[in-house]
């Protein structure tokens, strides 16, 4: 008999795992009220876990991977209830720094400034040089408004 052939006929491993009183309360609580759609899911795999279901059983019923219910168990272990937390995300490290934020908020409030002249006052205060849309973007993240005004009335035109 080949090892692929025997291999084929072994049973999956039970898995055990078991969530002291306290952590299902919390897990049960961010079930209900937590504001993360992932930190939901991730505490309704560790429940139905605990609940004695296999991990193919809680996939199916949670709508996820198999391998994703595995790492779910693997961090719950290793970190404890941090695992329920989002990591962080790799990504590009921001051009402007939140105090240079404040100040081109604190500008834009002050004065009537178009953005090429925040631009200028920025570089100028010491910013680093950035794009355009760069001092845009930061600012409509503020909740600040680009609107365009016309020189002219609409019937004149």
């Amino acid at each position: 008999m080949s090892n692929i052939s025997f291999y084929r006929f072994i049973m999956p491993r039970k898995v055990t795992f078991s969530l002291s009183l306290s952590d299902r309360l919390i897990c049960q609580n961010i079930v209900e009220r937590g504001d993360n759609w992932r930190e939901r899911q991730r505490a309704h795999t560790l429940i139905r876990l605990d609940d004695g279901l296999s991990m193919q059983k809680v996939a199916d019923e949670v709508g996820i991977d198999v391998r994703t219910v595995g790492l779910t168990r693997i961090h719950w272990l290793a970190n404890g209830i941090n695992a329920l937390k989002d990591a962080l995300r790799p990504g590009a490290p921001k051009k402007i720094r939140p105090d240079q934020v404040d100040k081109l908020k604190e500008s834009a409030s002050l004065e009537l400034l178009t953005a090429k002249e925040l631009l200028v006052k920025h570089i100028e205060g010491g910013g680093t040089p950035v794009h355009l849309n760069t001092i845009k973007c930061a600012l409509k993240r503020a909740n600040f408004v680009w609107k365009h005004t016309r020189s002219s009335l609409k019937k004149t035109r």
